[in-house]
């Protein structure tokens, strides 16, 4: 009778584990608690990850205007470029563009409208991180230049498919830090989530190569991916923002087409 008791136990353990498994499976990223949580992630930091080309990590002690002079650029090229006021205070680890915005070809791209960090504010906020509580027309760059095959759509879409070539590159839509990049999900593909602050973040599915890790910081612009194709072969991918959990049309963000 023990024995039968034990085998029970250890079936009726076994399935409840199962159960949660499945059940973590079908959680979207984004609803996980520990994407507004406060505190940064422990894998890495913006003082030890890499920045790209075209921008620079900010020092203690560092100013607009030094910065500026030492790339040949005035402060008020930085400032339009970061979003920032020509007097405004930098933050230790901040990522600041100081070369021109160049999207594609000629199109220079609007600058990031954000405020500079504040003392008191949240430990987990990435400095350079859009700051709107609403949405703000040109607030995101476009993570890729092509057609709109799919629009937003309340209740019915969570965002845009935006139209491509194999391969082409998949850039960040503002500043902030990647916490997801997986599979994980069938129906986005390979995808990757930005934080950008405590309500906003943007998703990028059907990737063909992602470029970036769980845990890294980002620049508005940086590529992080390149596109994939959907299920029916066609080269897009699946753009997404969320404010407070809630998917919004991406297009109240973006910069107007040709702008």
């Amino acid at each position: 009778m023990t024995e039968q008791w034990q085998l029970t136990g250890i079936r009726l353990l076994t399935a409840a584990a199962l159960g949660a498994l499945v059940a973590g499976c079908t959680t979207m990223p984004w609803e996980s608690t520990p994407f507004y949580n406060n505190a940064p992630p422990n894998a890495t930091s913006l003082s030890t990850v890499s920045v790209p080309a075209g921008f620079y990590r900010v020092n203690p002690g560092d100013t607009l205007a030094g910065i500026a002079s030492a790339y040949g650029r005035t402060p008020q090229d930085l400032a339009a470029w970061n979003g920032l006021a020509v007097n405004a205070p930098l933050a230790a680890g901040q990522v600041l563009r100081v070369s021109p915005p160049i999207a594609s070809g000629s199109i220079v791209t609007p600058p990031v409208a954000v405020a500079p960090a504040a003392p008191g504010a949240a430990p987990g906020a990435v400095p350079g991180a859009p700051t709107a509580a609403v949405p703000q027309q040109g607030v995101l760059q476009w993570p890729l230049r092509g057609p709109i095959l799919k629009k937003f759509a309340q209740g019915k879409s969570n965002g845009i498919v935006i139209g491509g070539q194999p391969g082409d590159p998949v850039k960040a839509a503002a500043t902030g830090r990647v916490v997801y990049a997986g599979t994980g999900i069938e129906a986005y593909g390979p995808l990757i989530i930005i934080k950008h602050n405590d309500s906003l973040i943007t998703a990028y599915g059907q990737n063909s190569q992602l470029l970036v890790k769980e845990g890294d910081a980002v620049a508005q612009g940086q590529t992080i991916g390149e596109v994939g194709v959907d299920s029916r072969g066609v080269a897009s991918i699946q753009f997404e923002v969320r404010q407070n959990g809630q998917p919004v049309d991406p297009l109240q963000w973006l910069p107007k087409p040709g702008g």
